[in-house]
């Protein structure tokens, strides 16, 4: 066909056009390219969610530790002299000047929040009538608080209004304080001076437990109050309004105005604590002080607060949980990885031929590994952002850069690792193997000498102090992980070459060529493989560390619970009162005691110096053999009950005692006289102890002394004010015995305490103030309630399952990467005469080994991190109490994940054989069969 001339000729409709590369390799293998967007699915979305709970949980325990300081710890407190005409209203122009300064530094809620002005000094309501105690009259504090109208309900009077200058100052009180004490409307209290206060009303708190009343003095209620001298009386809170601050500073000799401004602890992050705390230090002493004086025009208004030493502490907790919630996800993270390298090199092997088949056609590896990179990022791309944006979703918080750090890791990680995979070998030159073999020795020194200096760096220092998540605590578990797996790679195929050799002489060939294929790695070289049994090597080894870190963490945590309470179980009385001893034997016979002691604890005990001055100590009389037991069970003061069995001879006869180890250096030689109420106690030092159970937290020198000599000669000493017990023991039942038999002989102050609490709670089984009774297993609970620690242990429980399914998803990658090369084994076997049980058989005793082998190794190297890196842990931070112990190997803990994990790899393992193994069989055996036309 000809055209004119400058025509173009017309290009028919039907020409060849290439067809797109993504589309047409996403087509071809659509199998593959889902099971590549689930793996990254769920690869990005622990990568995001791990950080992003773990954020949560900080948070969300700093919240509560915060919480449960009470108004009082996380309050900022103000107060400066009232300036005279002063009135509510200046106050509450003030208060708002406070809170528009520190609100842009410092989160504040009105949760809690009060302030007014309160008399300088309470003053005593000396009425005739009122009921006096031990003869001592009540105390009332008078205050103005805004808001109290707000906060309670009128009941009967009127609220206070305005005083004219001369009359008395009007107050209300709260109804429950007015019936204890006796007063009532209209009494003109008398304080023994020149001002005077009328009750013109009575009110009743709408709500007790309202954090607007916990710094006040007994606003609800009259209060018993037990003096340092000994004497008791009641105390209760009045209140005036805000046009009466003249008359009330001088019905208190004085006042002073008042600001509470409480912390929003829900706003706190435990990322930003240092930030805080800067904040919080500038409002003390520094620049936001000296800006609060300029804005409210007092220089002298100071802010005092203990929230300084909360956030401290809250620090240093964060600090101590801080590598155990991270050591979790470090390990999945670990898993994951070698599982994305697992997958690319599958494949890779998959598309070899195909690689290079288009090299030996002209393309050059920089358009390979482009192509290759935009197929991934079609498939890998849109999972990735699902993914995050769902964790991001599901787990809500206001700290995103670590998660999306992680989300960027993770998808980059996924995208790269296939045509890297893929590309790479394209432009090696061939070496010789020892040059290889050269390399990789030289690499695994490598990690070897990083390793050992990482674990002596974390032996010699600890814990970074200020670091939070220190990352060389939380990477030196994983880097004897990867030596671990790296010496398993090199000593498997020899113990496995071994096994075959001496398999080589056994009936049949099955265990024979099953060891021998477990010498090769997956491409059937004669090489260590390093990848799937790292894979699992990781997971078991993190299990098992943090297994073992909790483990720890719960003994530990009971035994401070005994230590702090003094045994399983203890009862104590208030000042003036004795357990009857109809409560202590039946106490003794309650089901689960192994050993119970009445204990007489008397402070007013005093060693007699010849030349010296007397020597105050604490005095504890109990009786040897169950004191002993109950020493034992909490390990603090352990001794021998026959040190204490002495003679027992007249007045002239030392009494054996136990003394603490630093009141040995303030006695003289030979026998010490005792002074106590009551008498003289003559005793002779049998043994030093470091604690005793019934004066867990002693801060003065003790003695201890058995029961029967002692109180034969003081008979003083025979009342009990405390009892102790080892065993399991049921609280409420105690708790119950305490009420039936322990109160009944109760005279002065404890039936005072008894009877106010009778009074303020419905409760009938509720013990009365100033009686305690403990349990180990109730303090326990309250320490594992922790929300730091149940934080960390929640995501740590949540990476184990994470890093066993990555794990299993190894092994099985393994096995499908090898399958090929089996499958065409077994089909050769197969026309050999090899039955289908032998074939499973083979593909087992091929596989189960490797498993087993790296399960069994990485419950050494936890074993081996635990021994190593157990003393860098402080358990008395990550338990809440004084602990003592540390972090040792423990068999169970190590065994349990170890084994659970081994047994789910080779679950896997024999499903994949049974499953696929036949399958493949025939595949291999009809491979030159062609369909009939």
């Amino acid at each position: 066909m000809t055209t004119k001339a400058g025509a173009t000729a017309p290009v028919p409709t039907d020409a060849h056009r290439p067809a797109p590369w993504v589309r047409t390799r996403l087509r071809s293998a659509p199998v593959a390219s889902l099971l590549t967007a689930v793996l990254t699915l769920l690869t990005v979305f622990l990568a995001v969610a791990l950080p992003r709970a773990a954020d949560r949980g900080a948070d969300g325990a700093l919240r509560q530790f915060v919480l449960d300081r009470g108004v009082n710890g996380t309050t900022l407190q103000a107060g400066v002299a009232p300036r005279p005409g002063e009135d509510g209203a200046r106050l509450d122009a003030l208060r708002d000047r406070l809170v528009e300064q520190i609100t842009p530094n410092l989160p504040l809620t009105r949760d809690g929040e009060n302030y007014g002005t309160r008399a300088r000094i309470d003053r005593p309501m000396l009425n005739e009538g009122y009921d006096r105690p031990h003869g001592d009259a009540p105390v009332l504090s008078v205050l103005y608080l805004h808001g109290l109208a707000e906060h309670a309900t009128l009941t009967e009077g009127v609220w206070p209004g305005p005083s004219a200058p001369g009359e008395p100052l009007p107050v209300v009180l709260s109804r429950a304080a007015a019936e204890t004490v006796h007063a009532g409307i209209g009494d003109l209290v008398d304080n023994g001076g020149p001002a005077r206060a009328r009750i013109v009303g009575l009110y009743r708190a709408d709500d007790p437990d309202d954090r607007f009343w916990e710094v006040l003095t007994c606003p609800e209620r009259a209060c018993l109050k037990i003096r340092e001298d000994g004497s008791i009386r009641w105390v209760t809170s009045g209140f005036t309004g805000g046009e009466n601050l003249s008359a009330l500073a001088a019905w208190g000799e004085g006042g002073e105005n008042f600001w509470r401004l409480p912390i929003d602890p829900h706003a706190l992050r435990a990322d930003r604590l240092a930030e805080t705390r800067s904040a919080l230090a500038s409002y003390l002493s520094g620049p936001g002080s000296l800006k609060v004086a300029e804005v409210t025009d007092r220089p002298e208004l100071q802010f005092s607060t203990f929230l300084t030493e909360v956030l401290a502490g809250a620090t240093t907790r964060y600090e101590a949980a801080a590598p155990l919630a991270a050591i979790g996800p470090a390990g999945v993270a670990g898993v994951a990885t070698v599982v994305l390298c697992l997958a690319a090199a599958l494949a890779a092997d998959r598309r070899a031929t195909e690689v290079r088949l288009l090299r030996a056609r002209g393309a050059s590896r920089p358009g390979i590994l482009l192509r290759l990179l935009g197929e991934g990022a079609v498939t890998v791309l849109p999972a990735a952002a699902v993914a995050t944006a769902l964790a991001m979703t599901l787990l809500p918080t206001p700290r995103w850069g670590a998660a999306v750090l992680a989300a960027v890791t993770a998808t980059l990680l996924a995208v790269l690792a296939f045509p890297v995979r893929a590309v790479l070998p394209l432009g090696r030159a061939r070496t010789a193997a020892g040059g290889n073999g050269r390399r990789r020795i030289v690499g695994e020194l490598a990690v070897l000498a990083v390793t050992v200096a990482a674990v002596v760096e974390v032996r010699r220092r600890g814990l970074a102090p200020g670091t939070g998540t220190d990352p060389l605590l939380v990477t030196a578990p994983l880097l004897l992980a990867l030596t671990g797996g790296l010496l398993l790679a090199r000593v498997q195929p020899l113990v496995a070459g071994r096994l075959a050799l001496l398999a080589r002489h056994g009936r049949g060939l099955t265990g024979f060529l099953g060891l021998a294929r477990a010498t090769r790695d997956a491409s059937g070289r004669h090489r260590p493989a390093v990848l799937a049994p790292l894979a699992l090597l990781l997971a078991v080894s993190t299990a098992g560390f943090g297994t073992t870190v909790l483990a720890t963490l719960d003994g530990v945590r009971l035994q401070a619970a005994r230590t702090a309470v003094g045994g399983d179980a203890a009862v104590s009385v208030p000042l003036d009162a004795t357990l009857p001893a109809a409560f202590t034997s039946a106490a003794s016979a309650m089901p689960g005691v192994r050993a119970s002691t009445a204990v007489r604890v008397e402070g007013q005990t005093y060693v007699l110096r010849s030349g010296r001055t007397a020597l105050q100590v604490t005095l504890v009389v109990a009786e040897p053999t169950a004191y002993a037991e109950i020493a034992r069970t909490t390990g603090a003061g352990t001794f021998d009950p026959a040190v204490l069995a002495g003679p027992h001879g007249g007045p002239d006869t030392p009494v054996p005692a136990l003394i603490s180890t630093g009141l040995a250096g303030e006695l003289s030689d030979g026998p010490q006289r005792l002074r106590v109420p009551g008498g003289e106690l003559l005793t002779g030092v049998a043994g030093r102890v470091d604690a005793t159970p019934a004066i867990p937290d002693a801060v003065r020198a003790f003695v201890v002394v058995p029961a029967g000599p002692s109180v034969a000669r003081v008979p003083a000493l025979a009342g009990a004010t405390s009892w102790l017990a080892a065993g399991d023991i049921d609280p409420g039942r105690l708790r119950s015995l305490v009420m039936e038999r322990g109160l009944t002989e109760v005279t002065g102050v404890a039936g005072l305490l008894r009877e106010e609490a009778r009074a303020v709670s419905e409760d009938p089984d509720k013990v009365p103030a100033g009686y305690t009774v403990r349990t180990s297993g109730e303090v326990d609970a309250e320490l594992a309630a922790d929300p730091l620690q149940r934080s960390a242990a929640r995501l740590f429980r949540s990476a184990v399952a994470a890093g066993a399914g990555f794990a299993l998803l190894a092994v099985l990658m393994t096995l499908l990467r090898a399958s090929p090369d089996r499958a065409g084994l077994l089909a050769r076997l197969r026309t050999m005469g090899l039955r289908p049980r032998q074939g499973l058989a083979l593909i087992i005793t091929e596989t189960i080994p490797q498993t087993l082998a790296a399960a069994v190794c990485g419950g050494v190297v936890a074993a081996a991190a635990v021994g190593l890196l157990g003393p860098a842990f402080d358990l008395s931070l990550l338990v809440g109490s004084e602990a003592r112990g540390s972090l040792t190997p423990l068999l169970m803990p190590v065994l349990l994940p170890t084994a659970g994990l081994a047994l789910l790899i080779c679950a896997g393992v024999v499903l994949e054989a049974f499953v696929s193994g036949r399958r493949q069989i025939a595949t291999e055996l009809r491979a030159g069969d062609r369909p009939t036309e």
